[in-house]
């Protein structure tokens, strides 16, 4: 076990760098890249780090230079022959060799593209543009730099003792949320928290008490590097940056319309089983199940995102019985802002009426509220979005306003477009 206060004690060693392998990231950036690289592989899309959270000010917290030097640091990574060979030669989803030949052979070589950093009323505009395949691959490592270069901020200061007691804390409260969660039947949850992740060593550490602590009941890890170093299953299938790509590339209202379900007619021709999972709110989730196709509702499941948890999870019974289907049979995904209250108000709630999993995200693998002075190490929510695509602006409406971005006259044409009406505001957390 990795002695993560002595670690972070000396975090300018070499040894770790922010970002370690191209394989560092989200296991569904992996799936779309294929996708987008079989299907649009020309598209020129930018990139850019957005900060919800804006009273924290990271460019006044996150020296520059470092931050340059770790993302410089990306920019030197190619896939090594052993994650080389985990990709090509793994089973996943109960498929093998998920990843094709000639996308393997674009992926061993390789370079994320060039990047534009600059500081603006005390945040950093950090934006990413080419094709849409490799300019995607940053995200994640963008989102993993800064909110590790935050973490090692606000505890730069700290003694090696304080060091030792703080992880002790935060270890110790993971493990209780883990007894709680033991206590519930029939669990399924796997970690979702690459993105807004403490540090990689943290996150590793996560995973490794899930383990050990949850049994059968942890199913895997988001992360594919953390996936391939502990031999569990990697997690994930698509994200709201396809449709929103699809969609600003329409040329008309009436292709805008289908563009959320051409990508998945994309997606249903490469992929079976547990990657049939809808992502329904990047427009509206009512709306989208109303006007989907009958053969969408065949899929294995759902994913739900944004809005009420448990209104959606019930949006998507009702339209799978409307359509014929036996919701008792449908895998429902509940990923958004979780914590261990939710989990379990959750699968109480809908136990037996589907087949409930968990995206458990920023608060397991980020939870150190509470935990410092002034509570400087509580989560924060950064994206990093898809902003245009081949120079037309990417919108996104989802069921909480508060998470909807794009211009406003771009927001208004897709509100009325997708026919979003009233949507209730939730406070965006994470």
């Amino acid at each position: 076990m990795v002695d993560i206060a002595t670690r972070v004690y000396n975090h300018k060693w070499k040894i770790d760098p922010i970002v370690r392998s191209l394989i560092d990231t989200d296991f569904y950036k992996l799936l779309m890249c294929q996708s987008i690289f079989r299907n649009r592989p020309d598209t020129n899309v930018t990139f850019s780090l957005i900060n919800r959270t804006t009273s924290i000010r990271l460019a006044e917290l996150v020296d520059e230079g470092e931050l340059r030097e770790q993302l410089d640091h990306i920019r030197t990574l190619r896939l090594s022959r052993g994650e080389s060979t985990f990709l090509r030669g793994n089973t996943f989803y109960g498929k093998r060799q998920m990843f094709r030949p000639d996308f393997m052979e674009w992926f061993e070589g390789l370079q994320l593209p060039p990047y534009h950093l600059e500081k603006r009323d005390g945040q950093y505009e950090l934006t990413f543009e080419g094709k849409w395949p490799e300019v995607m691959m940053w995200e994640i490592p963008a989102l993993a730099v800064l909110m590790e270069l935050r973490s090692r901020a606000v505890l730069n200061r700290f003694g090696r003792f304080e060091l030792q007691v703080l992880y002790a804390r935060a270890m110790t409260k993971l493990w209780e949320k883990v007894e709680r969660l033991r206590q519930i039947d029939d669990l399924k949850l796997a970690d979702f928290g690459t993105r807004r992740r403490h540090s990689f060593l943290w996150q590793d550490w996560c995973v490794q008490a899930l383990e050990e602590g949850l049994g059968g009941a942890f199913i895997g890890t988001s992360n594919c590097l953390i996936a391939m170093r502990r031999e569990v299953e990697a997690i994930g299938t698509n994200a709201h940056e396809l449709p929103m790509v699809y969609a600003a590339l329409a040329d008309s209202d009436a292709e805008l319309a289908q563009a959320p379900y051409k990508v998945l007619a994309d997606w249903h021709e490469e992929h079976e089983g547990n990657l049939r999972i809808i992502l329904p709110d990047t427009y509206g989730t009512e709306g989208f199940l109303q006007r989907a196709p009958d053969w969408l509702s065949t899929w294995t499941g759902i994913r739900i995102d944004s809005g009420d948890p448990a209104e959606g999870a019930e949006t998507a019974i009702r339209w799978w019985q409307s359509r014929g289907e036996d919701p008792r049979q449908k895998l429902v995904i509940f990923s958004d802002g979780l914590d261990v209250a939710k989990i379990e108000e959750l699968h109480a709630r809908f136990a037996g009426r589907v087949k409930a999993s968990f995206g458990w995200g920023t608060m397991l693998t980020n939870d150190f509220r509470g935990l410092v002075p002034g509570d400087a190490l509580a989560p924060f929510s950064l994206v990093c979005k898809a902003v245009s695509a081949n120079g037309r602006p990417t919108v996104k409406l989802s069921d909480n306003p508060n998470k909807a971005m794009g211009p406003a006259e771009e927001i208004a044409r897709y509100k009325r477009v997708f026919g979003v009406g009233e949507q209730t505001a939730l406070e965006v957390v994470v």
